[in-house]
Order: structure tokens, then C-alpha cells, then sequence
């Protein structure tokens, strides 16, 4: 699979791009894939060097939370994390405003899942700017304060933050999961009419769907903003679950691919030389 299609290395305009593809078998191709990607993850948990952080956004119904739970099925529990981030905590608010994803990020050997993420303050907060206040900045006295240039600078800040973690070894992958409108609908009907799916339904979904076209321009806006070597963005079609799960994971097992330098450990000489023995003891433990 070509990956680099859905890699964002020049300015997009979301309206232009395709939310619908489909591939063939695309269920089947998943389940290889994430073998391989639970095999590598493995090697990076013994090599001890290097974690990943996988960033997930998307519109409500995207398909953030069953990705997740088909991509990463395969892999050692001790070797993924998620993170779903709500609405800051009163604690939360007291620090800044990367804070609680700082202290979130992966130990090394370790895949960690962000399901929405960092970006959710300079999108939600972009769409309803009156969330801002509760962070009680000094510079901000009021919504007027809150222009495209607050939104920039903050952007600015999660480059560098992102950039940090990067040269320390974290492998960062950023995928916007791309749905339509009328998708959307789709699936949200769906969430009222099956009784083990109405559980996930609030009319808040229906508050946020009349923001659709302000939620479409912040996410155009932070993708061309924010996307780059060591962050990159990958704009996923998003209509379609099992080619969008599959294109993820393509996506994570090339990039762990290119670290040739992460392979297991080997014994130290001393203890090869006496493996024969260690075996007789065992054998006549």
C-alpha cells in the first residue's frame, strides 16, 4: 500500500478530499497487519529506546474508538496505552494547557494511543473560544483576546512540544479520520435506532453537527499548520471503517519498518557461554 497518499506534506483543502475508499479484503489485510505490528512492538519494548504515539482526531462517528480497539488487538497488553481526553478536570485547568498529555506520553517500548488529543484545544476551543476562559490566562481577559493569532501561537507550541518528543524517541503519527456529512448522519441515526448502540447518543452530537463547516475549517487550518517530518498528518477516509483501520495500521507498521536500528537485545558473552550449562541445571531442578 502506498502510504505516503494520505501523508500530508503540502497545504490541503479538506472540501477537495475524498472521505470514501474501499479496499478489497480489507478486514483480511488487517489481520496481518496488526500481527506484524504486535511483533515490532515487541522488538521496541525489548529494545527499550524508542515508544510511538499515535494521535487520533475526527468527527464525532469517525471511528476513533473501534480503530482502536481492531488495530492494536493483537498487541501485548503491557505494550499500549490509550488515552481518551474529555473536557479538562478543575486540576487540569491549573496547569497549561499541554500539560496533561505531557505527563500522559508512552514509556519507552510502549505504543500509546491519544483518542483526541492535544489538537482538541485549538479546535473544540477554536469552535466554542468561550472554553478558553476557563483556563484563567492572564493575557486573556475575554473573548476578544481569542483571534486567529492566540490560535496560531498555540500551534506553534504543540510544533515545539511535539518536536521535543520526537528527538527524545518518541515516533509520532497524527491521522485525521476524514467523514462526511452525510455519514455522519448515517451513523448517528444508526446510534438511535440499535438498542446497544443509543447508549452513545446526546443531543450535544446534534449541537456540535450545526458546527460542521467551523469544525472543518480549524481542522484544515491546524493540519496545514502542524503537519511535518517528525509529526506528520495522514488524512484517512473515513466512510468506509475497515479501509480506514486498515490504511492506519499500514501506516504504523511502515514507519516502525524504517527503524533499523531497533532490534532485541542480545546476551552478553558471558552468560551465552554458559547457556548448555543453565539448561543441565534445569532439566535436573
Amino acid at each position: 500500500m502506498n502510504i505516503d497518499q494520505y501523508k500530508i506534506s503540502k497545504k490541503i483543502n479538506l472540501a477537495q478530499t475524498t472521505t470514501f475508499k474501499e479496499i478489497e479484503d480489507a478486514k483480511e489485510k488487517l489481520k496481518q497487519v496488526r500481527r506484524k505490528i504486535s511483533e515490532l512492538q515487541d522488538t521496541m519494548y525489548a529494545h527499550g529506546k524508542y515508544n510511538m504515539l499515535i494521535c487520533l482526531q475526527g468527527m464525532d462517528t469517525s471511528g476513533k474508538d473501534s480503530l482502536v480497539r481492531e488495530v492494536f488487538k493483537d498487541v501485548n497488553a503491557r505494550g499500549v496505552v490509550v488515552h481518551s481526553f474529555k473536557a479538562p478536570t478543575s486540576a487540569e485547568l491549573k496547569h497549561d494547557f499541554l500539560w496533561r498529555h505531557y505527563v500522559a506520553l508512552p514509556m519507552r517500548g510502549k505504543i500509546c494511543v491519544f483518542n483526541r488529543t492535544h489538537y482538541e484545544n485549538v479546535l473544540v476551543t477554536r469552535v466554542h473560544p468561550e472554553y478558553i476562559l476557563g483556563e484563567n490566562i492572564p493575557s486573556v481577559t475575554g473573548l476578544d483576546d481569542l483571534d486567529d493569532a492566540f490560535y496560531h501561537k498555540r500551534m506553534e507550541r504543540i510544533v515545539n512540544f511535539e518536536e521535543h518528543i520526537a528527538e527524545s524517541g518518541t515516533i509520532i503519527l497524527k491521522f485525521f479520520l476524514h467523514l462526511s456529512k452525510d455519514e455522519q448522519k448515517r451513523r448517528l441515526l444508526r446510534r438511535l435506532r440499535k438498542k446497544n448502540k443509543n447508549w452513545k447518543f446526546s443531543k450535544d452530537d446534534l449541537n456540535e453537527r450545526k458546527s460542521w463547516d467551523a469544525y472543518q475549517e480549524c481542522y484544515e487550518d491546524a493540519i496545514n499548520r502542524t503537519s511535518n517530518d517528525f509529526a506528520p498528518w495522514y488524512i484517512v477516509p473515513a466512510d468506509d471503517k475497515a479501509t480506514s483501520r486498515l490504511i492506519v495500521a499500514e501506516s504504523i507498521l511502515q514507519s516502525l519498518k524504517k527503524y533499523k536500528d531497533m532490534v532485541e537485545p542480545t546476551l552478553d558473552e558471558e552468560t551465552l557461554s554458559h547457556l548448555d550449562e543453565f539448561e543441565r541445571q534445569l532439566k535436573n531442578d
